[in-house]
């Protein structure tokens, strides 16, 4: 196998080099490449639904071996940045793709594991708004500066079943109205990817058990005081970036959150 001729620059390269006391600390070469192809897909040079180059092409860019590239691409693929079409070639994945458009969305109905969302919407507001300590925190923003806020309610079936408020760093999503989104179609991260040159590509959450409140139940056509999840969602883009934060109330009444872990 070629040995490939420090990929990263100085700046990234591993801790411990001879200049420190530190003994060396390296990353498995296919984790070079497949950081030196997220940088890529972060810069624009390959942007989302468009072909990357074939294995043996960016083997020799890299000057490693293709058995290290697809290692790399086998890692990207299974966190849904890259997509295998057999016969066609592997492509950036984006927000527009069937198989994706729902992936944060962990909610299903009872007894229907396999069903397709179908998901309704319904946008309540859409204002800009100075963010309190808490999200600007979470946001890694200033306390004060402006985020995007957008409430709505998601129904399955016409019935209501999430009820979020969506905090969005306002620099980035300059232009972004009420009625834009309300003229949008399809999912809100294919809006943000397409438009706004914002891709979500990896999110955390926190899961707790509340009691929905009078505002709450009315909206989500629950009684007050019916246990609800509440899922707050942290979205990150390329370069582990947080551009999004969701604060959902989940009724379980007839549908449930199921996560694959593996």
């Amino acid at each position: 196998m070629q040995r490939m001729a420090s990929p990263l620059p100085p700046s990234h390269q591993p801790a411990g080099s001879a200049a420190g006391n530190a003994a060396p600390v390296f990353s498995p070469l296919y984790q070079q490449i497949k950081a030196l192809i997220t940088r890529g897909l972060q810069s624009g040079e390959w942007k989302p639904g468009e072909i990357i180059p074939s294995e043996a092409e960016l083997a020799v860019r890299f000057g490693v071996s293709q058995g290290t590239v697809r290692k790399a691409i086998d890692e990207l693929a299974a966190e849904n940045l890259l997509i295998r079409r057999q016969g066609r070639g592997t492509f950036v994945s984006t927000h527009h793709e069937e198989q994706v458009k729902f992936r944060f969305l962990r909610l299903v109905p009872d007894g229907e594991p396999g069903q397709t969302l179908r998901m309704e919407r319904q946008f309540l507001a859409c204002h800009r708004i100075r963010a309190t300590a808490d999200v600007a925190r979470t946001l890694g923003i200033k306390p004060g500066d402006m985020v995007l806020e957008i409430r709505r309610i998601l129904r399955m079936g016409g019935e209501p079943v999430v009820y979020e408020d969506i905090y969005l760093q306002s620099a980035s999503f300059r232009g972004l109205t009420a009625e834009r989104l309300e003229r949008y179609q399809g999912p809100l991260y294919a809006l943000f990817e397409s438009e706004f040159g914002t891709r979500m590509v990896r999110a955390e959450e926190k899961i707790r058990a509340v009691n929905a409140g009078e505002q709450e139940a009315e909206l989500l056509k629950v009684p007050a005081g019916q246990a609800l999840l509440s899922v707050e969602r942290l979205s990150f883009s390329y370069g582990d970036q947080p551009v999004e934060l969701r604060r959902g109330l989940y009724s379980t009444a007839h549908h449930y959150y199921r996560n694959a872990l593996s």
